[in-house]
């Protein structure tokens, strides 16, 4: 089963929290025990789990990716958003999960956020979900 999941993003840089998305797409799936594999076909964006009830965390990562990769360096890519193209290769592409009796196996604390570097655009995330 594949859907896709359409994200409007609205900043330059921007973490959206998508987990309750991918967890009824799950839920919609029928599937008691599978796997939840999720893909971002962007190369300025990407995918990553981290803690999701306190703001704080993601405004701390955003601000070290910040500072890790800054907006001006001497970049040679001429379009202007090599930090983005670089805060997506940190990240990465692809997330995958496990699901157990029809939900997504997630920690107590841990949300999935789409990863957005070079926006405000509209982007995808590729959802496939395999029964085991």
């Amino acid at each position: 089963m594949l859907e896709i999941l359409e994200i409007k993003t609205h900043q330059r840089t921007e973490f959206v929290d998508i987990t309750a998305e991918v967890a009824t797409i799950v839920r919609k799936s029928k599937i008691g025990e599978g796997q939840c594999f999720l893909f971002v076909p962007h190369t300025t964006a990407g995918i990553t789990l981290n803690e999701h009830a306190d703001p704080d965390v993601i405004k701390d990562l955003e601000n070290f990716l910040e500072k890790l990769v800054p907006a001006s360096n001497q970049y040679r890519h001429t379009e202007g958003n090599s930090p983005a193209h670089i805060k997506s290769s940190l990240l990465g592409h692809s997330c995958h999960l496990i699901i157990s009796a029809g939900k997504l196996l997630l920690g107590t604390w841990q949300g999935i956020f789409f990863a957005e570097f070079d926006g405000p655009r509209t982007r995808r995330v590729f959802i496939e979900i395999t029964p085991v």
